[in-house]
């Protein structure tokens, strides 16, 4: 008897055929000669109208920013872009990175760590919302490079906001400059430079090309079908390559449109006036959406098949099933086909409700280094538990593996990044044979299903999908005089599977003892001055990355032979107020 291929192996004879491209100015030429009069983006003009932008004039106002960028100078030089998901960020985002190298900039930073990212990478240029620059603008005197060019995206007064730069750039490239048009892009240079956390000291920038994320985005087309008639709507913040990727970029490759969500609190309303058919998100995001729907059924059921908790839908007959599915996909804008689910592993009974629903739902797995996508669920075939298949042309395998099988996952393709910015060392640590190392801990079943069981790095990875770096955190605190030692956890509460950020500090009694103008220092006194310590770090740091609670120790924490602190054993009991 002929014996049945792995999933993994009988996926390879399915893909969906691509169209192969190798950088941004390529796709971006292709999708508007293809998809010319075609929407790209549907977005709001001041009044709140929604407006059309065609697939020609996303590509027109890319080469007016583009060529106004070039005619100052900026061509090959690092261009940072930050502000909320707009049609202005994703303009800027393509423009600068067909020009130069693109630094896409967290919008929730500090501004410190802003300044910190502008100086590191070399930036001559940032593009932003009118918010995030003003707030760099109040600090300028940290800006290393004292001619920084800021370009608003919301200040027409200002002579160099995007508007204006859109309308000189145009102006030009109609009198005859065709520079742009002329930029050859090598699809294996620097391109795109992003940071993974943010202190002085501590900035990790990866490096990636532009093969890496259009392999990236071909890949996932292979897998996931994206029709012309769809439309993303975008939540989860563009700076990420996740959203970037296959959010915006893998739409525009495949003729789609997008929507950007107004803020979250707007989302239903949004649905409602834009219709999406494919929805990224991150599990916390889809437990709310499950949560609403769960609660509205057992309003809105005839009494005797509501429940008093959980789910009624399994239980009911298969007429009202139909009603309730229609009904739930109205409330989701009517057209909505796909979650596309990842930043952290999703619950499998809520995968499994939405797929009653007939709402299907792919998680995957994905690093920033690996631009981003390695593993995904697929049109093909889906596993509820599982981080999906091998993405086509990415190899995964588990490095050194236990008894049961569980290891560090090990990732080899064109998606992988070039190297971790000015840091060789640190590159050569990771990559290894041209095999990434990816810090993270799973199994592989005998189908190439990937399931992820930890980690074997110390980043801390929330509900919401937020990566938080223990060490960033850890920083701040150690910059106090008034503390000796910090180590940042991950901790849940009971009956709660949220992660929250937990601090055990080792205070400095001399410092504190010379603080209190030499008394010594009783325990409720040592307790209100390292309180004080670390809401005044909370007020540096993102809300997602704020300090919910802390302990403090008796004792140093046990250390390395090279006395870095251990993050295991004793060190990671926690001590709590007494």
């Amino acid at each position: 008897m002929k014996q049945k291929l792995p999933v993994a192996e009988q996926l390879k004879k399915k893909y969906h055929k691509t169209e192969e491209i190798s950088n941004f100015k390529e796709m971006l030429y292709r999708s508007s000669d293809i998809y010319r009069s075609r929407t790209a983006f549907k977005i709001k003009d001041e009044k709140g109208n929604i407006i059309v932008i065609t697939y020609e004039q996303f590509k027109n106002d890319i080469v007016s920013l583009g060529t106004s960028l070039m005619e100052k100078g900026f061509q090959n030089k690092r261009i940072a872009v930050i502000g909320k998901n707009s049609y202005s960020w994703c303009v800027s985002y393509l423009a600068a990175s067909i020009v130069g190298i693109v630094v896409p900039i967290d919008k929730e930073l500090h501004t410190d760590d802003v300044i910190n990212f502008m100086n590191v990478s070399q930036a001559v240029c940032i593009l932003g919302d009118k918010k995030n620059l003003d707030a760099i603008l109040e600090n300028i005197e940290k800006v290393e490079n004292p001619d920084t060019l800021f370009v608003p995206f919301d200040n027409k007064e200002s002579k160099n906001c995007l508007a204006h730069l859109l309308i000189s750039g145009k102006t030009s490239y109609e009198k005859g400059n065709d520079e742009f048009d002329k930029i050859e892009i090598n699809p294996d240079e620097l391109r795109i430079l992003l940071f993974t956390s943010g202190t002085t000291g501590n900035a990790k920038g990866v490096c990636l090309s532009q093969r890496n994320i259009c392999s990236n985005i071909l890949s996932t087309y292979g897998i996931v079908k994206v029709k012309r008639s769809d439309l993303f709507f975008s939540i989860l913040p563009l700076h990420h390559t996740y959203e970037c990727t296959l959010g915006f970029l893998l739409p525009i490759y495949s003729g789609a449109s997008i929507a950007h969500c107004e803020g979250l609190r707007h989302i239903t309303k949004n649905l409602s006036e834009f219709h999406p058919s494919v929805i990224l998100c991150v599990p916390l995001l889809l437990e709310n959406m499950h949560k609403n729907i769960v609660k509205n059924m057992n309003t809105s059921l005839p009494e005797k098949y509501r429940k008093k908790e959980g789910n009624p839908f399994p239980n009911l007959p298969f007429y009202l099933k139909k009603i309730v599915r229609t009904k739930v996909k109205n409330t989701l804008g009517g057209r909505l086909r796909v979650f596309i689910v990842g930043a952290a592993a999703a619950n499998p009974d809520l995968v499994a409700d939405f797929k009653d629903l007939k709402l299907l739902t792919l998680q995957g797995y994905g690093l920033t280094e690996c631009a981003p996508l390695v593993a995904g669920n697929t049109d093909f075939f889906q596993k509820d538990n599982a981080a999906g298949l091998p993405i086509p042309n990415v190899a995964y395998k588990i490095d050194q593996p236990n008894a049961e099988g569980v290891g560090e996952i090990i990732v080899k393709g064109p998606n992988v990044m070039l190297g971790y910015y000015e840091d060789e060392e640190k590159t050569k640590q990771t990559i290894i044979d041209g095999w990434f190392h990816t810090g993270d801990l799973g199994k592989i079943d005998e189908n190439g299903y990937l399931y992820i069981t930890g980690r074997c790095k110390s980043v801390i990875v929330t509900k919401n999908g937020k990566n938080i770096y223990p060490e960033e955190v850890e920083y701040y605190l150690n910059d106090n005089p008034l503390i000796s030692e910090a180590l940042v956890l991950g901790i849940h509460k009971e009956n709660d599977d949220e992660t929250y950020i937990n601090a055990q500090i080792y205070p400095n009694i001399e410092a504190i003892t010379e603080y209190l103008k030499g008394s010594v220092p009783t325990k409720e006194e040592i307790w209100k001055v390292v309180s004080d310590c670390v809401s005044a770090v909370n007020k540096k740091l993102p809300n997602y990355k704020h300090i919910k609670s802390f302990g403090i120790r008796e004792k140093e924490f046990e250390k390395t032979t090279t006395q870095k602190i251990k993050r295991y054993g004793d060190n990671m009991k926690l001590n709590k107020k007494d």
